[in-house]
């Protein structure tokens, strides 16, 4: 991956950190697994070097952005470039402190501790991806406060006080407007260093497209790439929900007729079913055959083989 930061024009300074700080922690052999390989690459030059650069000086990400601008995708690069294994964590309504940190469990006649994802990675120097951390209730990220902030430990009563290792850091990412999210407090704001997230451009969007399936034609990707940016626009303006606007559910269609689907059965799978709607099913499917005529075949989208 760090070969592809240098085509992107990541400074070679950065490049050269990133390697010292994975020959400085290496990971233990059990956790090898952890350490993701994406298969997806995020293509945002500016946002890479912000946060290369927040990581190195041991700062926690918040990653912030609307729908379908690759937070998740961004948060797995980043835990691949460096090295780290990852933890994931998705927050929901009824998330608790012992899901984050630990709880002990009867096993075999004794009680044993089964550590959580935020204990796990503490230890093992891991990357911790705090997903929608906005849908958490607060009584759930305040056991983070010491583990976020300068005196970088696990200090909670009932468990014992560990601190964290050098490498181990936490991601949180956060979408606007979903249902049960709400504004975060600035106690836990202030542990983060913020990036927001720009709206995928066009051209990084057929790169992402041709990197997922390297045999469709470039000016197929590029009517996909504005059929989801006109999707966008339709959301911003009210038109249409944010259902629709799925990036996986674009990388998916396209998957699924590179495997011989019909193409607007794949983009109906991928995109418009997305919303149960019908009325606004209709209005997705005339943004996508503004785009892509209703008598377009596979082979038109594909190389031949």
């Amino acid at each position: 991956m760090l070969e592809q930061l240098r085509e992107l024009g990541i400074r070679e300074d950065l490049i050269e950190e990133i390697k010292a700080f994975r020959e400085a922690y290496p990971v233990a052999e059990d956790d090898w697994t952890r350490i993701p390989e994406p298969e997806q690459f995020y293509y945002g030059k500016d946002v890479w070097e912000q946060a290369i650069t927040a990581l190195l000086c041991g700062e926690n990400l918040l990653l912030v952005g609307h729908k379908a601008t690759g937070k998740n995708l961004f948060a797995e690069n980043l835990a691949g470039v460096f090295g780290r294994p990852r933890w994931d964590v998705s927050f929901h309504v009824n998330m608790d402190a012992a899901s984050l940190i630990g709880m002990d469990m009867f096993r075999g006649g004794e009680v044993t501790f089964r550590p959580g994802p935020v204990y796990a990675a503490a230890k093992a120097g891991g990357f911790t991806v705090l997903d929608e951390v906005n849908m958490a209730k607060s009584e759930a990220v305040a056991v983070l406060h010491a583990t976020l902030d300068f005196r970088r430990v696990i200090d909670v009563p009932g468990y014992e006080r560990i601190e964290l290792h050098p490498a181990t850091r936490f991601i949180a990412t956060m979408n606007y407007g979903y249902s049960g999210t709400k504004e975060l407090n600035e106690a836990l704001v202030s542990r983060f260093a913020v990036i927001q997230m720009p709206m995928i451009s066009q051209e990084s969007l057929i790169r992402l497209i041709r990197k997922h399936a390297p045999k469709i034609r470039e000016e197929a990707a590029g009517e996909l790439a504005a059929v989801f940016l006109d999707l966008q626009k339709k959301c911003e303006h009210a038109e249409i929900s944010s259902k629709a606007l799925d990036l996986r559910g674009l990388l998916a269609a396209v998957g699924l007729m590179e495997k011989g689907l019909d193409v607007h059965t794949a983009l109906d799978m991928g995109i418009t079913n997305k919303s149960f709607d019908p009325y606004e099913q209709t209005l997705i499917r005339d943004a996508i055959r503004a785009r892509i005529p209703r008598k377009t075949q596979r082979q038109d989208f594909f190389e031949k083989e």
